[in-house]
């Protein structure tokens, strides 16, 4: 079992002083999404190009740090289509360089009709934005095959695909063997699901069988009506009973502690750890 962090939420900018702060907090892999802690790379087409992406890698790699997952999330529903069709140039990078960069996924969710802020919208659970998601990830597989690549898909409560379902339909319908799942129970949650988690965990489990590549792990409090995220450890979520089941489901699993980040990076790397090796 590795546990990651995204490389933005460690609260510094910069490889090298990312680094300093992985070592200093004891973290030893991460989610790489170097446009959002680089300022020398931007989101943009050839943001990413393989001399940055060798230096990166390496880097790295040196330093006994490993990439769970590369991110390089876009909304493919959005309704300005140049922007997608840059985003989708930038993911290509990603896919194109991911061997360089030191891990062979590369993952985004399944966007809005919210455009940027990435919400519920009632657009977004019809057959129009869901053929639209497979499209475009059939597409962008099929590069990433010609590279040697992986995606991986997450779902979302307030995206396109959003239940395990309907992510499960649209992996099927893409119909790659390196099309990967990225599963957060987190994101399948609401005001009217979230005491149901642990059954939803074990449906995701069994209908992506094999499948799942990384692992997000957040936990959450019901206030005012809605869901709030917390750490680890700070929320409803059972972990010994989450952490037992991905374990036996992957005692090799990448656990990325997405959104995380301050004075809780260190104690909620201890309290997974823990959790685990009792489990």
């Amino acid at each position: 079992m590795q546990v990651a962090f995204r490389t933005h939420d460690l609260g510094v900018k910069g490889l090298e002083n990312a680094i300093e702060k992985m070592h200093a907090c004891g973290i030893s892999a991460v989610q790489l999404v170097a446009y959002k802690f680089m300022d020398e790379i931007k989101y943009a087409p050839g943001g990413i190009d393989e001399e940055k992406a060798r230096l990166i890698g390496e880097t790295l790699k040196r330093e006994g740090i490993k990439v769970g997952l590369i991110g390089a999330y876009f909304n493919p529903v959005h309704s300005d289509k140049e922007k997608v069709a840059r985003c989708k140039q930038v993911f290509r990078d990603y896919l194109k360089y991911s061997a360089l960069l030191g891990c062979p996924v590369v993952g985004s969710e399944t966007g809005s009709f919210n455009d940027d802020k990435w919400t519920y919208n009632p657009l977004n659970r019809t057959e129009e934005a869901l053929q639209t998601v497979i499209s475009t990830f059939r597409e962008l597989a099929g590069y990433a095959k010609s590279v040697g690549a992986y995606i991986g898909m997450e779902g979302a409560a307030g995206h396109v695909c959003y239940d395990v379902a309907t992510l499960k339909r649209a992996v099927d319908a893409i119909n790659a063997d390196n099309v990967k799942v990225i599963f957060d129970i987190y994101n399948y949650l609401d005001a009217s699901n979230y005491s149901d988690y642990l059954s939803i965990f074990d449906e995701g489990l069994k209908t992506f069988a094999g499948n799942i590549l990384v692992f997000h792990m957040k936990d959450c409090v019901f206030e005012d009506g809605k869901l709030k995220q917390v750490a680890p450890g700070k929320g409803m979520f059972d972990y010994r009973a989450l952490l037992k089941k991905i374990k036996d489901y992957d005692k090799d699993a990448v656990l990325v502690l997405e959104g995380t980040t301050g004075e809780d990076i260190v104690p909620c790397t201890q309290y997974i750890k823990k959790i685990w090796e009792e489990v």
